[in-house]
């Protein structure tokens, strides 16, 4: 027991001595540098999905990098206004994902009759996941419109390579092929008929 007493003492002593590593740590400033905090995980629990929510929202109150330091190769004003539009367009995508899959968590997808003693447990969840889903419809409208700008004519036969998969995704907006407002739209009403569901339960359809 005393030489389990001296070397947790030794510890005790020793530990204060021990000078810290010093860490390299740099400021998060930029919108370019919330944006490569977001990542996809293999199990999105809430706490995740929360997180990247997080980092798009600061991505999209933050000012820009330099030019220099964009995700896209800028060689004039014109490029560097059209990647300023993709950039918002494509942030809210990934906003509008993200509160989908968060809504989804929250979700129910049916309402069976045993789950009657859970029914206002099961009432506020669903309240939950309309908000997400309703936060979903209010960032998929901004997208549309930083798409608009980004499709604008005084961009025409302007491509910005490095990021084709945000060129791609603008054009899929204007024609149509992507549309979140259908998706977001059968989520909520498909809620709602699960929410009538659970009101009309009570101890005579248990």
């Amino acid at each position: 027991m005393k030489k389990y007493l001296r070397f947790i003492f030794f510890l005790l002593f020793l530990i204060p001595a021990v000078k810290p590593m010093d860490l390299h740590a740099y400021k998060i400033l930029y919108a370019e540098q919330f944006y490569r905090l977001y990542h996809q995980h293999m199990h999105q629990y809430p706490e995740d999905t929360l997180e990247n929510i997080h980092y798009l929202g600061m991505a999209l109150r933050s000012d820009f990098a330099n030019p220099l330091n964009a995700l896209a190769t800028i060689n004039n004003e014109k490029e560097w206004e059209k990647y300023r539009y993709l950039f918002y367009m494509h942030v809210n995508l990934k906003l509008v994902d993200s509160y989908l899959k968060l809504g989804m968590k929250y979700d129910k997808r049916n309402a069976y009759f045993y789950n009657y003693p859970w029914k206002f447990s099961n009432l506020d969840s669903l309240d939950t996941a309309e908000e997400c889903y309703r936060y979903a419809l209010n960032f998929w409208e901004d997208a549309k419109e930083w798409s608009a700008k980004a499709a604008s004519d005084k961009f025409a036969w302007m491509f910005l390579t490095d990021i084709q998969f945000w060129e791609d995704e603008s054009y899929r907006i204007e024609t149509g092929e992507l549309n979140y407002q259908r998706t977001i739209q059968r989520e909520l009403d498909r809620l709602q008929r699960v929410r009538e569901a659970f009101e009309s339960m009570d101890e005579n359809t248990y």
